[in-house]
């Protein structure tokens, strides 16, 4: 059996972390039996959640997940792609994965309120007396990494308008299709399931909800991905 160490659910999601929901999927999608086990992220070998356990063996990082998938258990997330396709679903998926995170790390950390209802409540399981401390200093830490990725130096204002030009960019290459590239999921829509789910999440008020709103083929492509992968009979 294997284990996919998490975060636990929070706000009405399977989890709280994007890049969980994404293992989840790629373990879903290949069919493959598996227990989640909320952890703390100092726990992980690179320090980030998620990661798996599989007879003893440690992978860490959804990308390595997928490989590690795909190579003992032989299953293709890119079965009947082609090559131009398989390049396609790569760009997206960084594309969320290290551009559109941060925007929205950003919309959810920094935001006042956001972070209250949100990020904050992470640390409720810790004795009373150290939460308001260890929450200073983690959103410190959060700052401090958003400023050296770059794209916390932009203003509001800027950082909303990247976060709806990703959004439409997705939105342009799904067009009427079901899945990114046909009737079908395949690896990338791992990632733009996941991404999508998470940030059309009714906890939180932000551009990014606001904006896949207005894009009626994303938002049916994120209920379609919910409803064969996170729903009880799914």
């Amino acid at each position: 059996m294997i284990t996919l160490y998490t975060f636990g659910p929070f706000f009405g999601l399977p989890d709280g972390s994007p890049f969980v929901m994404k293992g989840m999927l790629l373990l879903k999608m290949a069919g493959l039996d598996f227990t989640a086990r909320p952890t703390a992220p100092f726990k992980a070998p690179k320090g980030k959640l998620p990661f798996i356990e599989d007879d003893g063996v440690i992978i860490a990082d959804t990308t390595f997940i997928r490989r590690h998938i795909e190579q003992k258990y032989g299953f293709d997330y890119d079965s009947g792609l082609t090559p131009e396709q398989k390049a396609i679903g790569w760009a997206l998926e960084k594309l969320f994965e290290d551009h559109f995170y941060w925007l929205v790390m950003a919309e959810r950390w920094m935001d006042d309120a956001n972070f209250a209802k949100g990020p904050a409540r992470f640390f409720d399981t810790l004795p009373a007396p150290m939460r308001p401390l260890v929450r200073v200093m983690i959103r410190g830490k959060i700052r401090q990494a958003l400023r050296a990725q770059g794209l916390y130096r932009h203003s509001p204002e800027e950082r909303l308008d990247l976060a709806r030009r990703d959004l439409q960019a997705a939105a342009i290459l799904l067009g009427d299709k079901p899945f990114l590239f046909g009737d079908r999921p395949h690896g990338a829509d791992a990632t733009l399931g996941a991404f999508t789910l998470a940030a059309l999440c009714p906890h939180f008020v932000g551009v990014a909800r606001d904006e896949i709103g207005n894009l009626p083929n994303l938002a049916a492509y994120a209920a379609r991905i919910e409803a064969a992968y996170f729903q009880p009979n799914a």
